[in-house]
């Protein structure tokens, strides 16, 4: 829907002088950036009906990925095969597809490829972009973003910017989903002789019998040294921090074993090395054709001599330029690179402006995997379910059903979801219970932080609250952890507390927790609130938590503790000798008997579980 001239003065009511306003375009959600963050969050706005844009300054979606990365070998799983053909599931193990109702249009169909090229994922989003009609206009770069007072607007303003041939924007939402492409490029003398990641060579023959030194020792810095170490006389390697392995933090965004090649010769004294230092407190100095890395100290110093070639690959920054070269607020330490945002994705530094994508990372850097695409998928459905509350009245999706129903929803939610599994921590499930406690609203992938405002979000009344989520243990994701020791995982479900591996943790609440005791820790309880009651689900080498004395009879008891009822399901035989001999029946056999009925309505159900 587009407002131009004296329209849009008449819907806006905007207090600008009309030669300000005349040409400008209006939508109610403006997105800027086509890459998979634009393009999810477009999607759930186009299957809504809302009045949107998606404003891309390329000329094809996905463009980041037409460049990086720069070797053309993503580090995203494309697992094709899982033995299920449930496509929730599958979801967890496709790190690359984004979430439609075309089940078509997943990555698994354009590569086989367990990491796949990367023309093939731009592919897929152009594809997904034309197939499913999204509204992109490409070749559109925006800047100059103002917030422009207007007191019809819901937050009291709006946003007003101009793409490159001066034509004027205005919308009442804005989404920022460009990304994070502008190169880390530290402030260090001589930093200009380091040739950087994003157009530094990497054929090998240019490598040929040189020394290497890389700045940085992330995913970007070992894409690079794995091109070209068969070709080098040695590569150095240096950053601040130790080398962080993905498979002992369990984050996704450290060094990935497809990168990491280059511990090998390191370990095995090839001349490679790994070192640690701050490169802010060096000096690059080109003498003889030569960089030389100054001070050293020691005459035996690991960088004492000097290198053919210095590689920056630092990774990237948030680019704020499109504010006009305003600053933004950004995280602290080491979230500066983000922009700062609240739980709900909305900047910190004014209302109505949110961003989608991998910016909104700084709410679980190092411990989700909301800055990659299996991560943000979910959280910008998130994201738009908020927006959906907040400005058009719609509350967040929801289903009711009678407390007897939460243990067989709960059972199939913790072996099928894909958000919470792939979200750890930070997206669960909430069941809300009546006041009466006879019935339950039950809602996914919410993000666990706003549990204490659920009700403000979601639109839903809200009574106690039942908190399901997915977790590792709490001592074993770091550098340090050996997460290959022999008693890495349990297997007595009286000690499942003590679950290393990814399970399913249950939190129940009598009454909320604040938003101070919810940021005083990483893990949903908190250091200084306990849950009124808490379970953990053991962890299970196969993912799949189907063991009736392992798995489901410790759930089961755990609800009927927090309820108060008994959650058995029996057959209709049983509920009849029940009613024949008990002046009451468990929830599950209904209550034909009581009211005078007959056994008209039993229903079947599961065996009787002891």
């Amino acid at each position: 829907m587009l407002y131009t001239g004296l329209i849009l003065v008449t819907f806006c009511l905007c207090p600008l002088a009309l030669t300000s306003v005349t040409s400008s375009v209006y939508h109610d959600y403006c997105v800027i950036g086509a890459g998979p963050g634009g393009l999810q969050i477009g999607y759930f706005l186009h299957r809504a009906r809302r009045d949107y844009v998606i404003l891309e300054k390329s000329n094809r979606s996905g463009n980041f990925f037409h460049s990086y990365p720069r070797h053309r070998k993503l580090i995203s799983i494309n697992k094709r095969n899982t033995g299920q053909k449930n496509v929730e599931f599958n979801l967890r193990h496709d790190w690359n597809s984004l979430l439609s109702d075309d089940e078509s249009l997943l990555m698994t169909k354009y590569s086989k490829e367990m990491f796949p090229h990367a023309d093939d994922l731009v592919r897929y989003f152009n594809d997904y972009t034309n197939r499913l009609n999204l509204k992109v206009q490409y070749n559109t770069e925006m800047s100059n973003i103002q917030v422009i007072p207007n007191a019809t607007s819901p937050d009291g303003h709006v946003f007003n910017m101009q793409d490159q041939t001066g034509q004027d924007y205005m919308c009442r939402t804005l989404i920022v989903a460009t990304g994070m492409w502008t190169p880390n490029i530290p402030k260090v003398h001589g930093i200009e002789l380091a040739k950087g990641y994003e157009d530094v060579s990497i054929d090998p023959e240019d490598y040929e019998g040189k020394s290497v030194l890389i700045l940085g020792k992330g995913n970007a810095g070992f894409e690079i040294a794995n091109q070209i170490y068969g070709s080098t006389s040695l590569i150095h390697m240096v950053a601040r921090t130790r080398v962080r392995l993905a498979w002992a933090t369990h984050y996704v965004g450290d060094l990935r074993a497809v990168n990491n090649a280059l511990l090998d010769t390191y370990q095995l004294k090839s001349l490679d090395g790994i070192l640690e230092g701050s490169v802010e407190a060096v000096r690059f100095k080109k003498i003889d054709g030569k960089i030389h890395i100054t001070p050293n100290p020691q005459d035996n110093s690991p960088v004492r001599e000097p290198y053919d070639v210095v590689i920056r690959a630092l990774g990237f920054t948030f680019d704020a330029s499109i504010f006009n070269n305003t600053d933004i607020t950004r995280g602290k330490k080491r979230l500066k690179k983000f922009p700062a945002i609240h739980q709900n994705y909305e900047s910190k530094d004014h209302a109505g402006l949110f961003y989608a994508g991998t910016a909104t990372h700084s709410l679980d850097f190092r411990k989700s995997a909301g800055g990659f695409i299996h991560g943000f998928r979910y959280t910008a459905r998130a994201l738009h379910r908020l927006l959906e509350w907040r400005y058009e009245n719609i509350p967040w999706p929801s289903t009711e059903f009678p407390t007897s129903g939460l243990y067989n929803t709960i059972l199939k939610r913790i072996n099928e979801a894909s958000g919470p599994y792939q979200m750890t921590g930070f997206l669960g499930d909430v069941a809300i219970f009546s006041k009466d406690g006879q019935t339950v609203h039950y809602i996914e992938d919410y993000p666990v932080k706003l549990i204490d405002r659920v009700e403000e979000r979601t639109g839903i009344p809200v009574g106690t609250v039942l908190v399901i989520t997915m977790e590792y243990g709490k001592n074993f994701s770091s550098p340090e952890s050996d997460i290959f020791r022999t008693d890495r995982a349990v297997s007595d479900a009286s000690v499942a507390q003590l679950s290393n591996f990814l399970h399913p943790v249950l939190y129940y609440y009598k009454t909320l927790p604040t938003e101070e005791q919810l940021n005083s820790t990483y893990n949903l309880p908190g250091l200084h609130v306990r849950p009124d009651a808490l379970h953990h689900v053991i962890e299970d080498f196969l993912t799949l938590w189907d063991a009736q004395q392992s798995h489901h009879l410790p759930l089961r008891r755990f609800l009927e503790h927090i309820m108060d009822k008994d959650q058995r399901n029996f057959f209709s035989e049983t509920c009849f000798r029940l009613a024949m001999t008990h002046s009451s029946l468990p929830e599950t056999c209904g209550n034909q008997y009581t009211k005078g009925i007959g056994l008209t309505g039993i229903r079947s159900a599961s065996p009787t579980f002891s």
